[in-house]
């Protein structure tokens, strides 16, 4: 997180990241968690922009618990 926030990096990809690996599991319409490698494995194909990604990832993993507590 300093890296993406304080620094201001663009190609960071936190898959350790609970909010970026259940984003990628709603995003991408997964029943299971993927595990880090998957994600990492994955992400190869976002550089150089994995930080803007990893944004993208945390807001639909908020999206959706917003969702099911609205419901």
């Amino acid at each position: 997180m300093l890296l993406i926030f304080q620094l201001g990096r663009p190609d960071v990809l936190p898959v350790d990241d609970f909010g970026v690996r259940n984003g990628f599991r709603i995003a991408y319409r997964r029943r299971a968690m993927p595990t880090p490698k998957e994600v990492l494995r994955y992400g190869e194909r976002w550089k150089p922009y994995r930080t803007a990604a990893a944004w993208y990832l945390w807001r639909a993993a908020d999206r959706a618990k917003q969702e099911t507590t609205v419901l």
